[in-house]
């Protein structure tokens, strides 16, 4: 599982052999079973989470016990309240295993460390929190400005292989739709388009 985290990191910095090290020493590798609960809404946050393999889910519930999806999490991505694990405060969203997975665990401590003593890893770190912004702005704006058809080919394009691993209920609360729509729009697309997996 490391292993999958090296090769992540090694592609976008500069690893020497002390580096590695320094990763897995400070890294901790967990399986979990699909179903099964990382983090809950109100508690401490402990870990962020890179996906070696399988696929993860965070999402809020409101005050009507109706869960709304902010992010897939399949391999290589990281899932990370990163405010609440860097000052230690209560998570505000759960993070739930789709699939069977496995996982590296990183603390806020280890991630200082590499900070300073991995060339590379700030400005590396700092692209992706400015590809997440971006991304997360984006969404809203879909949200705002385009039909229930345009997000679901947009997220078919971008992330044909998470389409065909979570159930529908799911990709509709991502969407910002019910069920019943994403339904009508798979039969609309399907005359047009194929959902095939990735070769």
């Amino acid at each position: 599982m490391i292993d999958r985290l090296i090769d992540y990191l090694r592609a976008r910095m500069a690893l020497e052999p002390r580096h590695e090290a320094l990763v897995r020493s400070l890294m901790k590798a967990k399986q979990v079973r699909k179903g099964e609960m990382l983090q809950r809404a109100g508690d401490r946050v402990q870990y962020g989470y890179f996906v070696a393999r399988g696929c993860l889910r965070k999402f809020l519930i409101d005050d009507k016990g109706r869960e709304h999806i902010l992010q897939f999490a399949p391999e290589n991505w990281w899932l990370v309240e990163t405010t609440a694990l860097r000052e230690g405060q209560p998570a505000r969203f759960f993070f739930e295993a789709l699939e069977d997975s496995d996982l590296v665990l990183t603390e806020w401590p280890a991630h200082d460390r590499f900070m300073v003593e991995i060339p590379g890893y700030a400005e590396a770190f700092g692209i992706g929190v400015q590809r997440q912004s971006a991304a997360r702005e984006q969404r809203v704006l879909d949200v705002m400005s385009t039909t229930a058809e345009e997000r679901y080919l947009k997220f078919l394009d971008t992330y044909p292989s998470i389409v065909l691993r979570v159930p529908q209920h799911m990709l509709a609360s991502y969407l910002g739709i019910t069920p019943e729509t994403l339904s009508r729009v798979r039969a609309r697309v399907g005359g047009r388009r194929s959902e095939r997996r990735p070769t």
